[in-house]
């Protein structure tokens, strides 16, 4: 069978300026194809977080409410419109949470002061005058006794607070009443000593306005000694039946994995960056230059390879077209396995009558043999299996030689030819004759010959295939095997491309070596992981 004359063939992919939009399809395909790796550290976060549920005890939350009043001289006064302004809360907040507080609750309670100002929580609803305590302890005996605590240094030290402001400003009054008692009595002294009664009616109008201010500034006096400096009431202590545990520890878990996960997607990411693999023909075409001569995909079912198959014939269809024999075509690839697709393509150029010749020189020829019978026995059609016998023609007479229906059937001997020793010494030994191949289609296969449709495969090494029209050479890996460089430089060269396995920086890498050897591929086949 002739095969036809190579037609042109663009060398490259689509234009280089062609842009192609990102889809999420893309951005999943990283982490799905390391997917190994997310599951390995989505993993380690869950375990992560379930050591910290199992080993570390749950935290216990206790709370206690403190109402806040403002300080006013009278208490039974109605308060205005601005009563929930009358007190500034963010000051309060800041004072629950003061250094004189937590250093209380270190000295009754006992603790580093940095380990409870961790530990106290003050919250403040939004226009309330209500300050709620949280503490979190190990055992709801310290976190209820830390909340009241705290409740109650927050008071007496709000509460000191307001009595030294008191005690100030009665301090300041009476130094003010001093020094008017001491001008009053002054004062009084000169208005009993005057002789002149011009001079003591103006003492004495000096006198009754010093009276004045002094009965103001002891009725202010007054006021500020009446005023109530409690700065509120626990409205709401903490007990140990009103004790939570802190936070969800179940969602600890999902925090983990989910932690976990994100992690992974990162490293992920972080690893495809480094470790570039040929995912997609888009890839392949990008990494290589080289047209796409076909797909082969993995079936859905491992039981029903038929498109795997198709995928190989469409495939040598492509290689048919662009070599005319003799033709050598060496299948290379990086540092993957091309001997499926090597059979695979065998079975396909042969079925259509080529005497194709299989040449290997890494002991791989027994591997070979066992796809290309495989192979060959899904083939939809094999004309080298006749279904129904050839018909006699109308008329014909049986064989010369042969007995008719009438003659009476003849009794095998027991004793067949040559079994029966001879008693002649002279007698002539016949031994039965050995084929050593069995007739096919009225054509004779050598014992190294696998018959396929009307062609055949043959099996052997370079060498033996020199004389060979067609031969096709399962390469080894070029990363550590020059050979299929060295092959390929009388010929012509193949590159397969296994998805998601070939790195793109290899991927170039041969492709430069075999341009610089002057070697003119004829494309690549995009293969799945595992069978081609």
């Amino acid at each position: 069978m002739t095969d036809a004359a190579p037609a042109s063939w663009p060398t490259d992919g689509p234009p280089s300026g062609t842009s192609r939009a990102v889809t999420l399809t893309d951005l999943l395909r990283v982490p799905m194809h390391r997917l190994r790796l997310v599951a390995a550290v989505a993993l380690v976060g869950l375990l992560a977080a379930l050591s910290y549920v199992l080993l570390v005890p749950p935290a216990m939350s206790a709370s206690a409410v403190v109402a806040v009043r403002p300080v006013v001289t009278d208490a039974f006064t109605p308060s205005g419109a601005g009563a929930d302004r009358a007190v500034n809360m963010n000051v309060e907040s800041g004072i629950a949470t003061g250094t004189e507080v937590v250093q209380r609750l270190a000295e009754s309670a006992g603790g580093d002061p940095r380990d409870i100002r961790d530990a106290l929580e003050v919250e403040v609803p939004t226009g309330g005058q209500i300050l709620r305590f949280t503490y979190q302890a190990r055992d709801a005996h310290r976190a209820v006794e830390s909340a009241n605590l705290a409740a109650e240094a927050y008071l007496s030290v709000r509460r000191t607070m307001y009595e030294q402001q008191r005690a100030e400003m009665l301090r300041s009054y009476d130094e003010s009443i001093t020094k008017v008692v001491a001008q009053q009595t002054a004062l009084q002294k000169r208005a009993n000593t005057a002789k002149d009664t011009a001079a003591g009616d103006a003492l004495v109008a000096e006198l009754a306005g010093i009276n004045n201010q002094l009965t103001q500034l002891n009725a202010a006096r007054t006021e500020i000694a009446a005023v109530d400096v409690n700065p509120g009431w626990v409205t709401q202590t903490a007990e140990k039946a009103l004790v939570t545990s802190a936070g969800h520890r179940p969602l600890y878990l999902v925090a983990g994995l989910l932690g976990g996960a994100l992690v992974g997607i990162v490293l992920a990411y972080l690893w495809e960056s480094t470790d570039r693999r040929v995912r997609s023909v888009a890839d392949g075409r990008e990494a290589s230059g080289l047209p796409l001569l076909g797909t082969v995909r993995r079936p859905a079912f491992r039981g029903s390879p038929r498109a795997v198959d198709a995928d190989i014939r469409y495939v040598a269809m492509a290689v048919a077209e662009r070599v005319r024999q003799p033709a050598r075509v060496a299948l290379l690839s990086a540092r993957e396995d091309a001997t499926a697709l090597t059979a695979g393509l065998a079975v396909a150029l042969a079925v259509d009558g080529r005497e194709v010749f299989v040449a290997d020189d890494s002991g791989r020829i027994e591997r070979l043999r066992a796809s290309v019978l495989a192979d060959r026995g899904r083939l939809p059609i094999d004309p080298s299996r006749p279904l129904v016998p050839k018909p006699r023609p109308a008329g014909s007479t049986p064989a010369a030689g042969a007995t008719t229906d009438s003659a009476p059937a003849r009794r095998p001997s027991p004793h067949p030819p040559g079994a029966r020793p001879s008693t002649d010494p002279d007698a002539t030994l016949t031994l039965p004759r050995v084929s050593s191949a069995r007739p096919e289609n009225n054509r004779v296969v050598a014992p190294d010959e696998v018959a396929v449709g009307v062609g055949s495969v043959r099996f052997g090494t370079w060498r033996q295939g020199a004389d060979h029209g067609l031969v096709l050479f399962n390469a080894p890996p070029a990363e550590s095997d020059e050979r299929g460089v060295a092959v390929a430089r009388q010929g012509s060269a193949v590159v397969v491309v296994e998805r998601d396995r070939t790195r793109q920086s290899d991927l170039r890498r041969l492709v430069e070596r075999l341009r610089a050897a002057g070697v003119t591929p004829l494309g690549f086949v995009l293969t799945r992981n595992g069978r081609a």
